[in-house]
C-alpha cells in the first residue's frame, strides 16, 4: 500500500470516528499516525531527478512575499501591477508555470515578491507542481493567498487545507508548550492552564506512535492533539497570511461590506489598480518591519535608505550588524533620536531597542 493509500484510509477513519472522551485516545494516535506520513510524503525524494527547474529562487531585499492561489485568479496581473516584472497572463489555467521573481519597493524596503505557480486541490500528494510550490512556500516570510473574490471561502478552505498539511501554519503563534526527550525517567507532564483537549493518555498514545518513552512535557497553553504533534514534529513554519480578494469590480457594494467582514482580508481588483494603498500598509504591517535612518556625524540624517530591520530584532546591535559586522569591535556609543527614546538625542548601548523611524549616529571608540 503508498504512504497515499494509508493516508487516505486513515483520513477515513478518522472522518468516522465520532469525537468524545471515549475515542480521544484512539484519535490522538491516528493524528500522529498522519502526521508521520505527511513528512514523508513531502520529504524531498533520495533518489535523483534534481530540483524541480524554475523553483530555487535566490533571496533579494529584507523581506519574500509568496502568491498562492488557484490558477488564473489574477497572481501575474496583482505581480506585473505591483513590481512591474512581467509574468505570463493569460485567462487560460496554468498560465505561470514556474516561480517569477520580482521585487518591490516599498517605504525604502526591498522586498522580493514571488508569483507561485497556480496551487490545484491535491498539491500536498505531490499533484501538479504542489511539492515544488509548497516547499518555495515555507520560505516566504508572508503569503498572499490570492482569491477570487466570486468564490473566496471556497477556494480559501482547501487553500488552508493544503497548507496546513504540510505543516505551513497560517496566522498562528506556535503553541507554547515546551518539550524533552529522556534516557528515563518515564512521561512527565505538567501544565500550568486547565487542559479541556489533553489528558495523560492521549499525550501517552501520541508521544508512544512517536516510540518516545521517556520525556518531559511542560503545557503553557490549552492545547489541542494537533498542537502538541506540531512540536514533536518540530518542522512546522508559522507564516503570517493575507487574504487577497481580488476582481472586486465584478461585485456590488453591499457584497464588498460582506467580504470587510472576513478577517485578515483585502478586497482589489488587479485590473484596474483598486485599493493597492491598503493591501501595501496590512503587508508592511504583516511583515514586521521598522525602518531606522543613519546620521554620520555633523551632517542630516540619510531619509533615502533606510536600514530595514524586524521588528524582533531591532536593537543597536543589529542595526549595527546589518550596515557591517566590523562597526561594533570600535563601538563606543549610539546617539539615537525618535520614539524609542525620552530625551533627543539620548546616548544609549548596544543593548538599546529601536523603534520605526528613528535615526541613528554611530560614535566610535577614540
Amino acid at each position: 500500500m503508498s504512504t497515499y493509500d494509508k493516508i487516505k484510509e486513515i483520513e477515513t477513519e478518522m472522518a468516522r470516528t465520532q469525537k468524545n472522551k471515549a475515542t480521544a485516545y484512539h484519535l490522538g494516535t491516528l493524528k500522529a499516525k498522519l502526521a508521520k506520513l505527511r513528512r514523508e510524503l513531502i520529504a524531498p525524494s533520495k533518489s535523483g531527478g534534481g530540483p524541480g527547474e524554475g523553483f530555487d529562487v535566490a533571496g533579494t531585499g529584507v523581506a519574500r512575499v509568496g502568491f498562492i492561489g488557484f490558477p488564473s485568479v489574477g497572481k501575474s496581473t496583482l505581480m506585473s501591477k505591483m513590481t512591474g516584472t512581467f509574468s505570463e497572463v493569460s485567462e487560460v489555467e496554468f498560465t505561470t508555470l514556474t516561480t517569477v521573481p520580482g521585487v518591490l519597493n516599498y517605504k525604502g524596503a526591498k522586498i522580493q515578491i514571488l508569483d507561485l505557480p497556480g496551487i490545484i486541490e491535491g498539491a500536498k500528494d505531490g499533484k501538479g507542481r504542489g511539492r515544488q510550490v509548497i516547499a518555495v512556500a515555507r520560505t516566504c516570510s508572508l503569503i498572499f493567498l490570492v482569491l477570487d473574490v466570486l468564490k473566496p471561502l471556497t477556494h480559501k478552505a482547501v487553500i488552508e487545507k493544503e497548507l496546513e498539511s504540510v505543516g505551513i501554519r497560517l496566522n498562528k503563534q506556535p503553541p507554547n508548550i515546551v518539550f524533552r526527550k529522556k534516557e528515563k525517567g518515564g512521561i512527565n507532564m505538567t501544565s500550568t492552564v486547565n487542559l479541556t483537549h489533553l489528558d495523560q493518555d492521549v499525550v501517552r498514545s501520541i508521544l508512544s506512535e512517536y516510540r518516545i518513552t521517556s520525556a518531559d512535557v511542560s503545557f503553557r497553553c490549552d492545547a489541542t492533539a494537533d498542537d502538541l504533534i506540531d512540536v514533536i514534529e518540530g518542522n512546522r513554519v508559522y507564516i503570517p497570511a493575507v487574504y487577497v480578494l481580488n476582481k472586486i469590480d465584478q461585485i456590488s457594494i453591499e457584497e464588498l461590506d460582506l467580504i470587510y467582514k472576513i478577517p485578515h482580508a483585502v478586497p482589489i481588483s488587479a485590473h484596474h489598480e483598486w485599493n493597492f494603498d491598503e493591501l501595501l500598509d496590512k503587508m508592511w504591517e504583516y511583515l514586521n518591519l521598522v525602518r531606522i535612518y543613519t546620521k554620520p556625524k555633523g551632517l542630516l540624517p540619510d531619509y533615502s535608505a533606510p536600514v530595514v530591520l524586524k521588528k524582533d530584532k531591532s536593537s543597536v546591535t543589529d542595526f549595527c550588524n546589518a550596515i557591517h559586522r566590523g562597526i561594533l569591535r570600535e563601538f563606543s556609543h549610539a546617539l539615537v533620536w525618535g520614539s524609542s527614546v525620552k530625551h533627543n538625542p539620548q546616548k544609549v548601548g548596544k543593548e538599546h531597542v529601536l523603534l520605526d523611524e528613528d535615526v541613528v549616529s554611530i560614535v566610535k571608540k577614540i
